[in-house]
Parts: C-alpha cells; structure tokens; sequence
C-alpha cells in the first residue's frame, strides 16, 4: 500500500511532466500559429498549477487513534491477556479487541446481533450470559469508542472478601488485646491464692473488669452484625429532635450547648434513626468537650426530595490519618469507647437506601442522607 510520502511523490512526478509537455505544447502552438491549441495548452498548463499549489497547501488531518489489531505486536498480545472483556464499538458494530471479549461473546472480530446497550453511549450496564456488566467506556474520535466491561458480581465479592477478611483481622486483634491481661490476671490470681498474698480481692476485681470489657466487646459485634431491616413509618421529625434533645439534655446537662433545627415529616425507622442521630450527637458533645472553644453541637434535619441530617461540633475535629479510618468497626480514638457507634449508625442509613458521611471542611460535620419514599 502506497503511503502518503509516496503518493505526493508521484504527484509532483507527474505535475513535473504534464508542465513540461504542456510548455512544449505551448511553444510549438504559438509558433505554428495555431492559436485554439495555443489557449487549450495554457489552460493545462494554469490547470496543473493551480493543482499542484493546492496539494502543496493542503493539510492533512491526523490520522484518527485507532486500536492495535492482532497484528499489532505486542500490544495486542498485552491486551489479550486483560482478563476485562474489551471492545471496540463504532456506531452498531461492536468488536472484540481481547481473549476475554472473544470468549464472552463466542466471536472471533465483529460480534453479530451484539446487544443494544453497546450501541448505547448512554448505557452504563449490561447483561449479558446470565450476568450483569458495567460498561466503562472512553471515546476515541469519529464515533469510536473503547468499552471495558466489569463484572459487578465479582466485583461485588471481592469486595465482601476484603470487609470480611478486614473484619476477621479486627476481631483476632481485639480478642488476643481482651485475652492477653485476663490469662496474665488469671496466671497472677492462682499464685495469689497459693501464697496467700492480700491482693488477691484485688487481682480478681481487675480481673471481673477485663472480662466485662471482653464481653461488652462481644455484645457490640452482635448488636452491629444482627442489625435488622428498617421497619419505616411516617415520623414527625420535629418530635423526633424534641426527644434526642431531652437525651442529650439528660446526658450532658449543660456543659454542652445543642442547637436543633427539625420540620416536616420523613418515612423512616424511628428507633433505628434515633439510635444513629444519638451516636452522632454523643461523638460531637464528647469531641466538643474535649476542645478549648465553648462546647456545642448543632442538628438540623429537613426533607425536601430526600431526609438530609447534618450534626456538627466545635470539636479540633478529625484527623486526616483517622478520617479514613472513622467508619471503620471497633475503631476508636477514646479510651472507653467501643467503636461501634458510627459504623451502627452508617449502616442504619444505608439500610434506609441512603447513607452518611464526614464532610470536608474545617469544623467536623457529619451527613445523613436518605431517599423519601
């Protein structure tokens, strides 16, 4: 195949030789006296000019990105090893780039009949062969796009893998923290009692207090993982608010100022949801306490199209190292607390289709949001 370079070679070739038969036209022409073959060789002559001034100026557009075929080494051989099924799709031809793609759809190059979501560049799922597929797509130009798709099953397991795997590393780490000093009291009292040494009450009392502690460990695992399913029923949300302010009133007395904002009516969990809000405004009470600014706490809930619960406090706020970290079970900053209070209360928003959230910024707040039904 003849490239680009070539063919404007062979261009100026033959504009060269048609100028130099023309000119020679031209001479004989004019000294013959035939003055109509005159004019005609001029215009071939003006012709060939015009023409070759134009190749000369004119730009070639880039050539549009394309993607490897398998001939293109070792690209190609790289993108058959993507375990991603990976398509090329113009318009209602769909292609298959990659092994995963071929073996999908049972097609070697142009996949024939391929589904109408491919067509779609709208579309963000598939499926297809008894599975559903997001499909992640990039644009390359002309009306080609590059698709990718992800299996959201797997997808979905492998992130149940890793919470569980991370929940079983949490309940090792708390269980050998609890185990560690109640098998030393344990070991201690024994020898106690052998000797007859006075401090043996002692011992046993700091003993019944780990094992307390071990056990209420134990009930915050039960209480987080047999959570029921929210049981929704139309709430006043400002009588909602009057209640968790008596709590907190009863709670913190006045060391800490609460300010609350409430209207309308939402469709929730009323025990679920004031479970969650409870815990959101005992963390920011206690986080407010700890600063030098005078202690408060704000709460405002509205609906609109949705139920968005905002708490916010004067704390120092949170860390960036423990802002990842927030939601996480049993994760704690305080030396009495259990870890459990806003990973509960995040799962109770996410039981209600919505969910909750640390927002960025100076002061700590913390969102709820959940859809109205």
């Amino acid at each position: 195949m003849l490239t680009l370079r070539h063919r404007r070679a062979l261009a100026t070739l033959a504009s060269g030789i048609t100028l130099t038969a023309g000119g020679a036209a031209l001479v004989a022409a004019w000294r013959a006296g035939m003055w109509g073959s005159l004019l005609g060789a001029a215009g071939i002559v003006v012709w060939t000019i015009a023409l070759g001034c134009w190749i000369a100026a004119r730009r070639v557009p880039p050539p549009a990105p394309s993607l490897p075929t398998r001939r293109d080494w070792p690209i190609a051989a790289l993108l058959d090893h993507v375990p991603v099924p990976l398509l090329r799709i113009e318009g209602g031809d769909v292609h298959a780039i990659n092994r995963a793609a071929r073996a999908l759809f049972v097609a070697d190059d142009r996949i024939p009949a391929p589904p109408g979501a491919l067509a779609d560049p709208a579309a963000a799922h598939l499926r297809h062969a008894g599975r559903r597929w997001r499909i992640d797509a990039v644009a390359l130009g002309d009306g080609v796009r590059l698709a990718a798709l992800i299996d959201i099953a797997a997808e979905e397991h492998a992130a149940q893998e890793r919470a569980q795997d991370e929940m079983i590393d949490i309940l090792g780490h708390e269980l050998l923290n609890g185990l560690s000093p109640i098998v030393s009291l344990a070991d201690s009292a024994l020898l106690a009692a052998a000797q007859g040494d006075a401090m043996l009450g002692d011992i046993l009392a700091t003993l019944a207090r780990r094992v307390e502690g071990l056990e209420g460990f134990a009930r915050a695992y039960r209480e987080l993982a047999r959570l029921p399913d929210p049981v929704v029923v139309p709430v006043a949300l400002e009588e909602l608010a009057d209640d968790l302010a008596r709590l907190f009133r009863g709670r913190f007395g006045g060391q800490v100022a609460l300010s609350v904002e409430a209207q309308g009516v939402a469709t929730i969990d009323r025990g679920q949801m004031v479970q969650a809000l409870w815990a959101l405004l005992q963390n920011g009470a206690e986080a407010a306490l700890a600063a030098p600014a005078p202690p408060r706490v704000a709460l405002s809930i509205a609906v609109t199209d949705r139920l968005t619960v905002t708490v916010r406090d004067t704390g120092t706020g949170i860390g960036s190292g423990d802002r990842a970290r927030v939601f996480r079970p049993f994760h704690t900053t305080k030396p009495t607390g259990s870890g459990i209070g806003l990973t509960l209360a995040r799962r109770i928003a996410r039981g209600h289709g919505g969910d909750l959230v640390l927002l960025d910024g100076g002061e700590t707040m913390f969102r709820i949001t959940v859809p109205t039904i």
